[in-house]
């Protein structure tokens, strides 16, 4: 019986190729000259450091830039709040969302069972969806549909079997 995982993952060597690079970015751009500016990241966590909240969104659309062209869907990304920092700066902590979590899960449940073809079956495993059909032209449909669909979260689909 055909069956697909939907998950929602990112690739870590990717989120740290796009950091690496927006801060080689910032090193040599005029306007983040003598603004002590500064992206690191632990993990899945980006702080982003700078001296005005202008710089901020400056120093943001170059991480967002540069993540994008790596391939790291925009969507994971969950901005906290702008904070006062040490020395008259202003920081921003980037965290990026991994797995499906439980609510979205019964929702993507939910849409499947609803707008998808007659005879797909989807059930939750930990943070992933296992979604299996008799037909494989179904489970392409299943595909097409959740594309289509805005779950504010990035997926992919992955184990495809026959």
């Amino acid at each position: 019986m055909p069956t697909f995982d939907v998950v929602s993952e990112v690739d870590h060597q990717e989120v740290k190729n796009a950091v690496d690079q927006a801060q080689r970015e910032i090193a040599t751009r005029f306007d983040f000259k003598n603004t002590e500016s500064s992206i690191e990241q632990k993990d899945l966590v980006i702080t982003l450091r700078t001296v005005s909240e202008d710089r901020l969104n400056a120093l943001k659309i170059v991480l967002e830039e540069r993540l994008v062209k790596r391939g790291v869907s925009l969507r994971g990304l969950e901005y906290g709040k702008v904070e006062e920092a040490s020395h008259n700066s202003v920081r921003l902590v980037v965290t990026i969302k991994v797995g499906i979590s439980s609510d979205k899960a019964r929702e993507i449940n939910r849409l499947i069972k609803e707008k998808g073809p007659k005879g797909v079956s989807s059930q939750t495993q930990g943070d992933t969806i296992r979604v299996t059909s008799k037909k494989r032209d179904d489970l392409q449909e299943v595909m097409s549909l959740l594309k289509g669909q805005d779950l504010e979260i990035p997926l992919q689909f992955n184990n495809f079997r026959d």
